[in-house]
């Protein structure tokens, strides 16, 4: 099966949508919250059936995925066919994806994974066959890849819409990280059993094997009850509903913004197969083996962010700005480095940001967003999310063959890092906000905050310690001059001789005006 996308596996109606997408829990419950809350959508029998088959999917769709990158590097040589398989894989999502949702809109979802699982089970199987036989040819790789691609416009805005139905609402959030840590699991188990079956029999059994857990998943969406599946009603033919679903998102800044940001982290910033491939055979010369290491110690870091993910209570679209900015500044970070230890470990940090960010996206897209919506919305978030991808698998294949694997990791992080500074300006400029540097008695554990332009006193541009976060504390106070004068007014005590000093140096020591 193929495996999930690393999102592959966010609304106050200010543009800033700094509030968060769920009301938050009362003070008694969260107090009450356990680390076994982590895993409450598992409870839903039909979710734990669903979570087994991404499960199988996932650990043999990674395995197909690093055979198949590895298969077409040993055919032709040139690590820029890796970035066309990857291009060919998730072009189709840029012409048919839209109508994919559509699709999903229309029919039962449940159905639609069982066509689309079953087809990309036969292009497993049709590949590891021609694989074994000896008969493979680079042009048989990449039209697997096609077609997997073609069933992927159907899949993925079907199986995103699914989870609601399949775990609940209530349930939504929770199962929406699991998804992403079951992704991972499988991206860290994955590639480690595809480095040792290559090493021991080749690449075809890794086809053959993922075709059969793709015939596993099949098996295991018959077995859910139908009665269970909080399923959305189905949508009626009619004209206009592409137009309708693109409409809709532009009305939904949560949608919107969170669309337009992972637009520009997946033009450079996820697609990383590539570059892993050109660092395991130019930069450190560690064969498959070292190949499939170095996507484990990315997917390591991302089952850790993943499982962070599950234990979060709220989420804001400005979190999702910074987790983009520190996922180009690790990007470019990695790109400099020449010792494969360290290197691991900043791709240990960069998968556990990277899953943070596109969880927190899917998740804020997901709970944003209207049943009967849901397929279309799905469709256009990843659309733009493969189409980046699709774009960058070319480009990135082509600049770590011209010029190096390093470049191409520092190319890498462009896109993440100027995703953040272009939606955090807009939505900053939309939100009127700014930044306050706070030296010491902070409210809070940072050092610089993000707040309302008309939030803290103008005083508060002199950077006076204290004075900025008293501001902060107190942003319910008005600060117009007539409220200023009322609250000194307020401060003046009768029958004291002496009142406090004041900032404004027109009072006097009496608390009068002089005359």
């Amino acid at each position: 099966m193929r495996p999930a996308p690393v999102a592959l596996h966010p609304s106050s109606q200010a543009h800033s949508d700094t509030r968060p997408v769920a009301p938050p829990l009362a003070d008694d419950q969260q107090h009450r919250s356990h680390w076994r809350d982590t895993f409450a959508s598992l409870r839903v029998r039909n979710y734990r059936l669903y979570v087994t088959s991404q499960v199988l999917t996932n650990t043999c769709g990674w395995m197909q995925r690093v055979a198949q990158d590895w298969l077409i590097l040993s055919l032709t040589g040139n690590v820029a066919w890796v970035g066309l398989t990857v291009s060919l894989q998730l072009a189709p999502m840029l012409v048919f994806g839209l109508w994919g949702g559509v699709v999903a809109d229309r029919f039962d979802k449940r159905r639609l994974l069982m066509i689309t699982q079953s087809l990309i089970a036969l292009s497993a199987l049709v590949l590891g066959t021609l694989t074994l036989l000896g008969a493979i040819e680079p042009w048989h790789v990449l039209a697997a890849a096609a077609f997997t691609g073609l069933a992927i416009v159907i899949d993925n805005p079907a199986r995103q819409a699914f989870v609601p139905e399949v775990a609940g609402h209530q349930h939504l959030r929770n199962a929406i990280s699991i998804n992403s840590t079951v992704f991972q699991i499988g991206a860290l188990v994955g590639p480690a059993l595809a480095a040792v079956g290559i090493a021991l029999v080749g690449e075809g059994w890794s086809f053959i094997v993922n075709a059969m857990a793709g015939v596993t998943a099949v098996v295991l969406l018959v077995m859910m009850r139908a009665s269970e599946l909080s399923a959305a009603p189905a949508i009626a033919r009619t004209r206009g509903q592409l137009r309708e679903g693109l409409r809709y998102v532009g009305e939904k800044p949560a949608i919107l913004w969170s669309t337009v940001l992972v637009g520009f982290v997946a033009i450079t910033g996820i697609n990383l197969a590539t570059v892993l491939a050109a660092y395991a055979d130019d930069v450190f010369d560690i064969g498959s083996a070292g190949y499939g290491l170095l996507n484990s110690c990315l997917a390591a870091g991302a089952v850790a962010g993943a499982l962070a993910s599950t234990r979060r209570r709220s989420l804001r679209l400005r979190t999702l700005v910074y987790t983009s900015g520190v996922l180009g500044v690790l990007l470019m970070v990695a790109g400099v480095i020449a010792w494969l230890p360290l290197f691991c470990v900043v791709l240990v940090a960069v998968g556990a940001t990277s899953l943070l960010y596109l969880t927190g996206g899917n998740t804020l897209v997901q709970t944003s967003v209207t049943a009967t919506m849901r397929g279309r919305v799905m469709a256009l978030y990843i659309l733009v999310l493969f189409g980046a991808q699709a774009g960058s698998g070319t480009l990135i294949g082509w600049l770590a063959h011209e010029f190096g694997a390093h470049l191409a990791m520092i190319v890498s992080g462009a896109g993440p890092l100027l995703g953040a500074v272009v939606v955090g300006t807009v939505l900053a400029r939309k939100g009127r906000l700014t930044t306050r540097l706070i030296l010491r008695d902070r409210p809070g554990r940072g050092v610089l905050y993000v707040v309302p332009r008309d939030s803290v006193p103008a005083a508060s541009a002199s950077l006076t310690p204290g004075l900025l976060s008293r501001g902060l504390r107190d942003r319910s106070r008005s600060t117009h001059p007539a409220e200023r004068r009322r609250r000194r007014q307020s401060r003046v005590v009768p029958g004291r001789t002496h009142t406090r000093q004041h900032t404004d140096r027109s009072w006097t020591r009496t608390g009068r005006r002089p005359r």
